[in-house]
């Protein structure tokens, strides 16, 4: 399931191109749409009012950061996010001037369309109402796609999964299957055994002296006494010869 959370890029690119394109259409038309008599009141280029500031150039940059968000994202959630907020911004573009009255006794202005009738409509449709709708469009294409898990989706899911639990099994097995070191001619000696030899040394050498001593005067008694009793004989033949 953990597995289904990544996507490929390619998933929101078109999307998250078409509403950055569409935000900087937003953001930069108020401010250089005078130049061609395109334009709502003031009908200056490159003028920051209030009303631009927070009509346009605010959701613009939302479309801006959501069609980013979209196209470089791995992670649906958060291309999800960028898609949703990519939504309100369209939304906030077709509907700010008459939702801000809610919450604002003076909402910002939005101006007067400059030029004709014809013209008039086509400012209120590329500048708010029909700006906003398009990126509403385009965002909810995206969140439709990234909310749905596809068949294909799945199978790439499953995929990784297996991936990973042969590289977990490879692992395992190189773990159990790697040879011990060779064993030297010295033994490792325990510290146990290393920190009582000293003491137990002295006691052993003077065993081993003590009954060296003793097995060589036994030796020498021995002989000492077997010498006698040869003397002994040797007298009582002498003895017996006179």
């Amino acid at each position: 399931m953990a597995g289904t959370l990544r996507v490929r890029r390619s998933r929101g690119a078109f999307s998250g191109v078409l509403l950055i394109l569409l935000g900087l259409w937003g953001g930069l038309v108020p401010l250089v749409g005078p130049y061609l008599h395109y334009a709502y009141q003031p009908d200056k280029a490159w003028t920051i009012t209030s009303g631009r500031i927070w009509l346009e150039l605010v959701p613009a940059a939302g479309a801006i950061v959501g069609g980013v968000m979209l196209l470089a994202s791995k992670l649906r959630p958060f291309a999800l996010f960028g898609a949703v907020l990519a939504a309100v911004s369209g939304g906030w573009f077709a509907l700010a001037s008459v939702v801000v009255r809610f919450w604002m006794k003076t909402p910002p202005a939005q101006g007067t369309p400059v030029g004709g009738e014809i013209a008039r409509a086509a400012e209120q449709l590329g500048f708010f109402t029909g700006l906003g709708v398009v990126i509403v469009c385009v965002a909810a294409v995206a969140i439709g796609r990234f909310s749905v898990i596809s068949v294909r989706d799945s199978r790439l899911a499953e995929r990784a999964a297996e991936r990973a639990a042969m590289a977990a099994d490879l692992s395992a097995t190189d773990i159990t299957t790697t040879p011990l070191p060779a064993r030297t001619g010295v033994e490792s000696v325990p510290p146990q055994a290393t920190s009582s030899t000293p003491r137990k040394a002295p006691m052993a050498a003077f065993t081993r002296i003590a009954s060296r001593g003793k097995s060589a005067g036994q030796s020498f008694g021995g002989d000492a006494e077997s010498g006698s009793a040869k003397s002994a004989d040797h007298v009582g033949s002498a003895t017996r010869r006179s």
